[in-house]
């Protein structure tokens, strides 16, 4: 518009410009609303009528055709702003929902936790997702730092569900049952009471039963210096200390949960591992593991934890999610979830809660 004016207004009057205005109304909805999109087809309305006066135009065809393309575009630009904001707004509520669910299902752990120092991370596959069918958790009890990691096959609401299935159940479980099989249990009875609700309630989304199972880990960490497991399917945990890395792996394979009709044998019972002050310990889901490159290779983990160092395990974590980012080039095939929690000296009697 502002070209307009410059051009009727001066000496190259002469040049045709009735075809610039039409378009404004439409560059306009691009980025403003209802309200600015009419501000800008009123100015180019007002600017049209000031060159047709300045060039004695009023009566001919060509004036009037131009303001006849103008209100069609202005007509159609305000439409199309109205259901921009409209989307706009929805997608806005639509994210805060989401952060209110990751808040929900995935918390953020704290930095220190009895005996332990935590860091947690979570990438999810989907771009601009923020949950999916991973899961984790950590939570002090009078038993020990006690802690879940989990992978849901599927993705979607299914998955959602599932896994704000499980977790629930361990949040409740975690403060009551002293066996962690009996906490294991109690998530898989969650998962069971979950599917049969979605099959009855949600017939369309829901895959074959024989093909929905969750992949756990449950870990407690007393205050010796052991880590007691239980393995149901999931990636073994991995001990990091001074650049050395041994996997947890368990002595007897278990299916995971949802899959009970083969577990097959003796009761489930914990396994006990060393766990030292000043070790670290990894939980992950098989996103990392799964994460390829350009090139299809997959993460080395193992070989990246060997080389990484960091004073504390936020940190340690954050350059491990780095260098995972880095090898997929920015795009995971499967979410990836991290726990990492350090042994950490005992603290001194007259900092503990609850002294004097």
């Amino acid at each position: 518009m502002a070209a307009v004016v410059t051009i009727e207004f001066s000496p190259a009057h002469v040049v045709y410009t009735g075809a610039l205005l039409s378009p404004a109304p439409a560059l306009a909805a691009v980025t403003m609303g209802p309200r600015g999109t009419a501000t800008v087809a009123a100015l180019a309305f007002l600017v049209s009528s000031a060159t047709a006066t300045k060039n004695h135009a009023w009566g001919t065809e060509q004036v009037y055709t131009n303001l006849a393309a103008l209100l069609v575009v202005t007509v159609a630009s305000m439409v199309s702003s109205a259901v921009r904001v409209r989307r706009t707004r929805e997608l806005t509520q639509v994210r805060r929902i989401a952060e209110v669910s990751q808040n929900v299902v995935l918390r953020p752990l704290p930095a220190r936790m009895g005996t332990v120092m935590a860091a947690s991370s979570y990438l999810a596959a989907e771009r601009g997702a923020q949950i999916g069918g991973d899961l984790y958790e950590a939570m002090t009890t009078r038993f020990g730092v006690r802690l879940i990691v989990g992978d849901v096959r599927g993705k979607g609401l299914a998955a959602v569900r599932s896994a704000a299935a499980v977790l629930g159940a361990f949040r409740e479980a975690v403060h009551y049952e002293p066996d962690l099989a009996e906490v294991m249990h109690r998530c898989a009875a969650a998962l069971q009471r979950e599917y049969a609700l979605m099959s009855r309630t949600d017939p369309r989304n829901w895959e074959d039963p024989d093909e929905q199972f969750v992949t756990v880990l449950l870990a407690q960490v007393p205050d010796d210096a052991t880590i007691q497991l239980i393995n149901r399917g999931h990636p073994p945990p991995l001990i990091v200390h001074h650049g050395a890395v041994r996997p947890l792996s368990p002595s007897r394979p278990l299916p995971p949960l949802g899959l009970e009709e083969f577990l097959t044998g003796p009761p489930v019972s914990t396994e006990t591992f060393p766990f030292a002050t000043g070790e670290r310990l990894l939980l992950h889901t098989d996103g990392v593991l799964e994460a390829r490159n350009r090139t299809h290779e997959f993460f080395p983990l193992l070989e990246t934890l060997e080389t990484l160092d960091a004073a504390t395990p936020a940190e340690y974590l954050d350059r491990l999610r780095l260098a995972l980012i880095r090898h997929a080039d920015g795009h995971l095939a499967d979410d990836a979830a991290m726990i990492l929690i350090e042994r950490a000296p005992a603290a001194p009697e007259a900092m503990r809660p609850g002294t004097p």
